[in-house]
């Protein structure tokens, strides 16, 4: 069988073209007149959505949208519920363990002392295959 040939891996490098920046104090030559294209952008305000409320933080000029009442409410309800419900299922299997284990321990006693009653008999059945039965 003729031994696989492997190819050398080749690896592909990554590139890109450098991104050119003109410096920050850029002004046109002398001779040319320059125009000035940075105007201050208009604050226009974007359509909201009617369950979207804008609130005015303070001491500062940002706003925040918040959901409407329902929706936080909505929000808030399920927040509670599902760690209620997992507090209460976490005690409720805590409990059935401690319950449990006592039986599980019994039963698993109660097996392995069967199995080692039954250990004398296999020792015979075996002592007896040996010396020819």
């Amino acid at each position: 069988m003729p031994a696989p040939v492997l190819e050398v891996p080749r690896a592909q490098l990554p590139n890109y073209k450098p991104l050119i920046v003109p410096p920050s104090d850029l002004r046109p030559p002398p001779g040319v007149k320059g125009t000035n294209e940075d105007k201050a952008p208009n604050k226009t305000k974007t359509p909201q959505a009617k369950e979207v409320q804008m609130i005015d933080v303070p001491f500062t000029d940002v706003e925040v949208p918040m959901p409407s009442t329902e929706i936080m409410t909505a929000a808030a309800t399920t927040a509670v519920i599902s760690v209620a419900a997992t507090l209460t299922a976490t005690s409720i299997f805590k409990h059935l363990v401690s319950l449990m284990k006592p039986l599980l321990k019994q039963a698993w006693s109660k097996l392995t002392k069967k199995k080692n009653k039954t250990k004398p008999f296999l020792k015979k059945v075996k002592e007896q295959r040996r010396e020819g039965y």
